[in-house]
């Protein structure tokens, strides 16, 4: 596995070069902004990537869309694919929802990275369905008190499953400095293309929703 380093800069430059150009056709197809990539843990070559495909099935999330195909169309062959936990780590955009996760989890990958928080999606992008239903559905109160219950963790980042991390969380705890602004600034560029996606995205739905009530 390559240092922590290269690790984050080559999931920034797989998001930026791999996920964001079909994240673009996407969009113009209807859908979302969210997406995955499998990539090889030996070299962190992108193995399968993919987007939301929510205009053909709500269930087609960016990490499922990219499971599903990494099992039916990079590896039909069970002999020839890649063990998605020794051999493979999962990138995701943004945070996996609970749909996601338990794909994830089920899929028997190991080891995830996102980009964007929950938070991020729900107040840069306005998708808090994530957080809501992670609240509503499975958040269950205990013996603690409400504000107890609020503050409360939405899942469990390291289990027996998985281990799920944030790109901002491990860039800020680098101790190198130099790697650390570099990859900050890095970050923060691949997070404005991102902005601008969203707009095209907002542009898109409009233009539908003007089309189908005039």
């Amino acid at each position: 596995m390559p240092d922590t380093v290269h690790l984050l800069l080559t999931l920034l430059q797989v998001v930026q070069t791999s996920i964001v150009p079909i994240t673009h056709e996407a969009i113009l197809l209807g859908n979302p902004l969210f997406g995955a990539a499998i990539l090889s843990r030996s070299n962190l070559q992108p193995l399968t990537v993919s987007t939301n495909n929510g205009t053909v099935s709500p269930l087609l999330h960016g990490e499922l869309n990219c499971i599903q195909q990494y099992f039916t169309v990079t590896f039909p062959n069970r002999a020839c694919r890649p063990n998605p936990g020794n051999d493979t780590i999962f990138l995701a955009t943004h945070e996996p929802c609970s749909l996601c996760l338990s794909a994830i989890a089920w899929a028997g990958f190991h080891e995830f990275y996102y980009l964007f928080t929950h938070e991020e999606s729900r107040d840069l992008f306005g998708f808090g369905g994530d957080i809501d239903i992670l609240e509503q559905v499975f958040r269950v109160q205990g013996h603690e008190t409400q504000d107890q219950v609020r503050h409360r963790a939405l899942y469990n980042r390291d289990n027996n499953y998985f281990s799920g991390r944030s790109i901002a969380d491990m860039i800020e705890k680098l101790d190198n400095a130099t790697a650390k602004s570099m990859l900050a600034k890095k970050m923060q560029d691949v997070k404005g293309i991102y902005n601008g996606l969203h707009q095209e995205w907002l542009n898109v739905t409009h233009a539908n929703q003007s089309s189908s009530t005039s």
